[in-house]
């Protein structure tokens, strides 16, 4: 009995896990937490209806049409119209230094279907149906297009528009700025090459290569692209943006950081910048400064609620508090510090050189005021090295610094088992100083081959002090079963049984140090010979071996609910010979 007790000093730091258990991402403001919401609420916003835009059949086949080189004849080209000279101050040519060649300046205006083109001085080729324009250079699109520049060389055959110096294209709120800008009117696309900014009233683009769309509002960056909000710093090798639901498409490699306190990297997935919702996927990584880190095939974040659900291969990591929880689901709540996690969910904590692992089917953190609480529902089951344990349910709070095992809670140290209807541990100064087994409780060591040593009551208290245990009190139709051994070569001299309605026993040095029983006890000492197997077991004695994790992949087999009985209950004697 002394290595059974003695066994039963659970180190705190492996209790107490669970009250600093961490599912990390973050808050929603106070309101109940539904189980894959936040997936559903983001996956029907995800792609916001964009308007449907009449054209005829032959814009459709133009915008189809990618920008060619400019052409030298209009007539060579069907589609082509031409470009007209609406207002000149001053017109020369000249057909022989400069045929073909008008020369126009002062308040200088072209028109090429619905689009008008400004000017300080121009030079117009008429019959090639281009011309390039200088200074003050302002090509006006509609009612809601503006383009300005310093130079503009203009192609009326492709309708491709090229700006340079100081080149500002303001579409609505967004407002494209670059040296160099193309602007392919056929296809209504914009781009450039070296170098720009796109705004809008949320964010700043920046990228060497960019390419806008005034139709549809969607742009592409690439090469050091960066997003600036006044929340956070996007950092990405390739990025498409849409300016009018501000929804950024991760395509590369991205890295977002938040105010210097919340880093998340990823490949694949979108960012809707308004509502700083995000879907994340291929594995993408959410880093907090406090040292919590979260990985998973898919993860859906809320920034603003500081709330997050991760989907399929979850891993949220402490670096703090050293532990890391495996879910296929997890939801986590920051500021509420409500948390779930399902679905093969599994705590190992590294914090020392011995690891703990837990598994539950369920497991739910919240926060008392300022106290940590954890539970775990159905199929607990627990694995150290020194120390295994399983339950139907677990709950800690470090309110009082208690651990509570309920639903037939056993634990295993070596070869010894102790179970009850209920264990409580109960810690001081992050010390475990007490365990406390109610109702049905028993304490039971292997001794030695059909032979195990036995305590049994209504109720078992083992105090710890300075992590070794001290004394053992059993409360209440308090039994024994005790095997000694000879002290000169060790074999079993017999079998000691006893009967009272407590017994305390002290212990010193690891070892049983003095037994004390009430005057009213009773107790025998009988020879193994001739033992019936039903003697040498109490009547709520029961052994479960095959049930005991050996490994972290056991903890996640599940055991059909049976009756527990002893190992053996036939007529045979316990030294194998027929009485």
């Amino acid at each position: 009995m002394k290595s059974l007790l003695n066994k039963s000093n659970i180190n705190h730091r492996h209790i107490v896990i669970f009250g600093v258990l961490c599912l990390f991402i973050a808050v929603i403001h106070g309101q109940q937490i539904r189980p894959k919401q936040l997936r559903k609420e983001i996956m029907q916003n995800q792609m916001p209806a964009k308007p449907v835009k009449k054209v005829s059949r032959q814009r459709s086949i133009q915008q189809a049409q990618k920008p060619l080189v400019p052409m030298v004849n209009p007539l060579s080209n069907k589609r082509a119209t031409l470009v007209y000279l609406e207002n000149s101050e001053t017109i020369t040519y000249d057909d022989v230094l400069n045929p073909n060649v008008q020369v126009l300046k002062g308040n200088i205006r072209f028109r090429h279907d619905n689009a008008l083109m400004y000017c300080d001085s121009a030079y117009f080729f008429e019959k090639n149906n281009s011309m390039n324009a200088y200074g003050n250079v302002r090509l006006v699109q509609g009612d809601t297009l503006f383009v300005y520049g310093d130079v503009l060389y203009y192609d009326g055959n492709t309708k491709l528009a090229r700006l340079r110096h100081n080149v500002r294209m303001v579409n609505r709120k967004t407002t494209l700025v670059t040296d160099s800008l193309n602007y392919d009117r056929m296809a209504n696309l914009a781009y450039y090459y070296t170098g720009g900014q796109i705004s809008d009233p949320l964010n700043v683009l920046n990228s060497v290569w960019g390419e806008y769309s005034p139709s549809t509002n969607d742009a592409v960056f690439r090469n050091k692209v960066k997003l600036k909000n006044k929340n956070f710093v996007l950092s990405a090798d390739t990025l498409k943006y849409n300016t009018k639901s501000s929804i950024a498409n991760i395509v590369g490699p991205t890295h977002i950081l938040y105010n210097e306190e919340t880093n998340i990297y990823s490949n694949r997935g979108w960012y809707n910048t308004a509502t700083e919702r995000s879907m994340l996927l291929n594995r993408s990584r959410v880093v907090h400064k406090d040292g919590k880190t979260l990985v998973a095939d898919t993860i859906f974040y809320d920034k603003k609620q500081n709330y997050g659900e991760g989907f399929k291969k979850v891993v949220m990591t402490d670096s703090v508090q050293k532990s890391t929880l495996y879910g296929e689901y997890c939801y986590y709540s920051d500021k509420t510090k409500n948390g779930l996690a399902t679905d093969s969910a599994l705590l190992v904590d590294w914090s020392s050189k011995d690891t703990m692992s837990v598994h539950a089917d369920t497991l739910f953190t919240s926060k008392d005021s300022i106290y940590n609480v954890v539970k775990g529902y159905y199929h607990v089951r627990f694995f150290r090295n020194d120390v295994q344990g399983l339950a139907d349910s677990i709950a800690y709070s470090s309110r009082d610094s208690i651990m509570n095992l309920h639903g037939e809670p056993v634990l295993w140290a070596e070869n010894n088992q102790l179970s009850g209807d209920f264990i409580q541990a109960f810690t001081k100064n992050k010390k475990i100083n007490k365990v406390f087994i109610q109702q049905q409780a028993v304490a039971i060591q292997h001794e030695d081959s059909v032979y195990y040593n036995q305590l049994s009551g209504k109720e078992i208290i083992a105090y710890v002090d300075s992590g070794q245990l001290k004394k053992v009190n059993v409360n209440g139709n308090a039994e024994t079963i005790y095997y000694p051994r000879d002290d000169k070569d060790s074999t079993l001299v017999g079998m000691n049984k006893t009967q009272s309605s407590f017994v305390v026993m002290y212990l010193k040095n690891k070892k049983i140090d003095k037994v004390v029983l009430t005057s009213s006890s009773t107790g025998t000492m009988d020879p193994l010979l001739g033992l019936n197997t039903s003697d040498i077991y109490l009547k709520n004695f029961f052994w479960i071996e095959d049930q005991r994790p050996k490994k972290v992949k056991d903890l996640f087999s599940i055991f059909p609910k049976t009756k527990r009985f002893k190992p053996a209950t036939d007529k045979k004697s316990a030294s194998g010979k027929p009485k």
